[in-house]
């Protein structure tokens, strides 16, 4: 099977050339697209080929399968969430409560611009198993920053040290990435995105016992 580097390990050909990466490139785009109008189930590599303006055999001198390319779509986003911030040198002046937010709101937001693609690989990890080992590399990924975040706070005695930081690190983490499910994609509930960043950071920064300043009661969710 071909990786997203390129097909040079699938033993047709050599390193491709800058026309065949950019071939390739609408394939992945087109692919991407019909992923996202049609599910993967009902996703055709005729639909792929066409949307890409290609004949449905240039497809196969690309990827192997639908699967295969849906993997490296998938792989692509999961790169795109857990990429880092768009513009880092903000988050050194913040306190650690302010990371935490623009944390959470990276994230979300990142996740909010592929919904649509994010349904499809939410649905496909649940039994493929390259993509469902890329969406846990995403959640072990974010773990970790988190964790990383929690022992410098423990260390300047903002977290208390009874806290594990690997736990609250994986539980406090599979609450947003666990919401955005439900909320972006399942449409469970109609939320306001500043709202969901507030309370987000209200219940995490509340379990860690971080303290806040007090601010203006939210008015309750719109419920549908």
């Amino acid at each position: 099977m071909s990786t997203a580097g390129g097909d040079a390990q699938d033993g047709r050909q050599g390193p491709l050339s800058a026309k065949g990466e950019r071939t390739r490139a609408r394939l992945l785009t087109a692919a991407k697209q019909v992923f996202e109008q049609a599910g993967f189930v009902n996703a055709r590599i005729a639909d792929i080929a066409e949307t890409a303006d290609l004949a449905t055999g240039a497809f196969y001198h690309y990827f192997d399968s639908k699967e295969q390319v849906f993997r490296e779509v998938a792989a692509a986003q999961e790169q795109r969430l857990t990429a880092p911030p768009d513009r880092p040198e903000e988050l050194l002046a913040e306190s650690g409560i302010e990371r935490i937010r623009a944390a959470i709101r990276g994230y979300l937001e990142r996740y909010r611009a592929e919904a649509a693609l994010m349904g499809v690989i939410e649905q496909v990890s649940r039994y493929d198993a390259e993509v469902n080992a890329a969406r846990m590399a995403t959640t072990k990924l974010l773990s970790e920053r988190a964790e990383r975040s929690l022992r410098r706070a423990q260390d300047s005695d903002i977290v208390d040290n009874r806290v594990d930081p690997v736990m609250a690190a994986d539980m406090l983490s599979a609450m947003v990435t666990r919401f955005a499910e439900l909320w972006l994609v399942q449409g469970y509930r109609d939320y306001d995105l500043d709202e969901v960043v507030d309370q987000l950071t209200l219940l995490w920064t509340n379990a860690l016992g971080m303290s806040q300043p007090p601010r203006r009661r939210l008015r309750p969710a719109r419920r549908t």
